[in-house]
């Protein structure tokens, strides 16, 4: 049975939005290129405008927000916009630069292609380290410690793409395209256009976009399947953006996830998220303290 015309333009909305994104940063004047809040504005507006969405467009009603889930949300938000990026930015950018110009990498190639050309060449080169850098998350046990948090939510919303522990949040904020020559116009586009999937693929909108948004970007279908419960679950749909490279590298699952989360699917506070990595030492110690307290009684 076909979809109605409401439905079918509903599932346009994600390829829409991230279209208008990357138009936005084509026409954006200089000064607002230059202008460091300009992202965060433009972040912060599709996901307010996403969320907008979940209330007339919901999902799945177990994944409805409430203003706990909203306030930590918003707590992650900020950070992860604001706080962890200048961080990130401050470990990788000098030493990038400096190797760029040690080792004479340029690419005036880049910078004289098509914005278009440019922004889908930031954001797979982005997005390749972040598959590998995912992909490393669930197959190593110190890696998921730090991503598990990420996987306890029990609700997907438009922002839970940030949730999670600040370890990981600054583990996935490292990349290399600081050696690209690219447009500054053209690298905000990547970064936004990024930003934009990544809040569609986590928000609870029923919208389903068509193939050929699909096929190459992760949606919440995708998305959803790798947050549903049990471990092995999750162990594929790795892109954050690029659907297209689990297809790739062999890890693309169809499917979706209703229920979400780990373990006992018991939501974590924002202390346990930020402890959760540190729950084996934790557990180790305090299980020598107790051994300790039996063997001097």
């Amino acid at each position: 049975m076909s979809k109605s015309i409401g439905r079918q333009l509903v599932d346009l909305i994600p390829p829409a939005t991230l279209a208008a994104v990357v138009a936005f940063w084509y026409f954006a004047p200089a000064a607002w290129v230059a202008n460091p809040w300009s992202l965060l504005v433009l972040s912060s507006t599709v996901t307010a405008f996403v969320l907008g969405l979940e209330l007339v467009f919901e999902r799945h009603p177990t994944w409805r927000m409430n203003r706990q889930e909203f306030a930590t949300d918003l707590f992650y938000f900020v950070l992860y916009n604001t706080l962890i990026p200048q961080i990130a930015a401050l470990l990788t950018e000098p030493p990038l630069h400096a190797l760029k110009e040690s080792w004479g990498i340029a690419t005036p190639w880049i910078a004289a292609s098509p914005f278009v050309v440019q922004v889908a060449i930031v954001m797979f080169v982005w997005e390749i380290g972040q598959y590998w850098m995912h992909r490393l998350m669930h197959n190593w046990e110190p890696f998921w410690l730090t991503h598990a948090p990420h996987h306890h939510v029990t609700q997907l919303n438009a922002m839970k793409g940030a949730v999670g522990n600040p370890i990981e949040l600054l583990l996935i904020s490292i990349g290399v395209v600081a050696l690209l020559d690219v447009a500054p116009a053209a690298y905000l586009a990547a970064f936004s256009a990024l930003s934009t999937i990544s809040v569609f693929n986590h928000a609870n909108v029923r919208s389903d976009p068509p193939l050929f948004y699909a096929f190459f970007f992760t949606t919440i279908r995708h998305h959803s399947f790798h947050h549903s419960v049990g471990y092995e679950n999750t162990r594929c749909n790795y892109g954050n953006s690029l659907i297209l490279l689990d297809r790739i590298f062999g890890t693309y699952k169809e499917g979706e996830g209703i229920e979400v989360g780990q373990d006992d699917r018991r939501r974590l506070s924002i202390r346990e998220q930020w402890l959760f990595p540190f729950r084996p030492m934790i557990d180790w110690a305090l299980g020598k303290k107790g051994e300790t307290s039996a063997a001097g009684n």
